[in-house]
């Protein structure tokens, strides 16, 4: 599914070649025509803003909003382990069932990065990349709503994401996002709080992991060992995004 590949590239760091790539983003989505009209036109509202704002505006914005505030991580573990030693282990069983399906991630990124995931996902059939979006589709509405409150064009990339999957969010995984810190970036007193909280006990099959999805997630991984048809591809071979040229490093 290739929008999935157009919804991963919008939430990396901006770069040149993401702006000059707006025409061929938006034909993806146009052509595949799998979302609904007013996502769509959310998202194709983002490409533009990206494409015509200043490269170093975006880039400040994104940092402000995805690298400065635990509450907007792009790191899907982030909502669930926090900084728990637990976090190590699951990104281990992570990666292993990317590479049991055919799929090596880039090393530069850690393996529950959001983009990374919604690449991985792209390379699914049309059902099983559905239902893993799913699975985490209580912190892709959490991640909307905090968006929506800092009134952020970005909200629209999270709210085509719970629109596809269309997956009946759980209200009390819902919740516990919800109650957790939203601190402003320019914080820092709130944001130290925020990065300072207890550790949070996670394993698998404990009541954390139950509550916070991550069990259905694996499961979910696990039945997408096998390539979408059309998209069979050797062993470590990692399939091409939208996006080639590599990202300029972070000033």
């Amino acid at each position: 599914m290739k929008t999935l590949k157009v919804l991963s590239a919008l939430l990396t760091y901006p770069t040149s070649d993401l702006q000059a790539a707006a025409a061929e983003l938006k034909q993806v989505l146009f052509s595949e025509a799998v979302l609904p009209r007013l996502h769509r036109d959310g998202v194709v509202a983002l490409i533009d803003d990206i494409a015509k704002r200043d490269l170093y505006d975006a880039q400040e914005r994104y940092v402000l909003l995805f690298d400065r505030t635990r509450a907007l991580s792009l790191h899907l573990f982030e909502h669930v382990h926090g900084e728990s030693r637990d976090r190590g282990q699951a990104m281990v069983d992570l990666l292993q069932l990317y590479e049991e399906a055919g799929y090596q991630p880039t090393a530069s990124e850690l393996p529950d990065y959001l983009p990374l995931f919604l690449e991985f996902a792209a390379t699914r059939s049309p059902v099983n990349a559905l239902e893993l979006i799913g699975q985490p589709g209580h912190v892709f509405a959490a991640l909307r709503e905090r968006l929506a409150k800092r009134k952020s064009l970005y909200e629209a990339v999270f709210g085509a994401l719970v629109a596809l999957s269309k997956a009946k969010l759980n209200t009390a995984q819902l919740e516990a996002l919800r109650a957790e810190p939203d601190p402003e970036p320019d914080d820092l007193v709130a944001l130290d709080a925020a990065w300072e909280e207890e550790e949070v006990t996670f394993g698998p099959g404990s009541s954390a992991a139950s509550a916070c999805g991550i069990d259905e997630l694996a499961a979910k991984l696990r039945q997408a060992g096998r390539p979408a048809p059309g998209l069979e591809m050797p062993r470590g071979q990692r399939p091409r995004t939208i996006i080639t040229t590599p990202a300029t490093p972070r000033t």
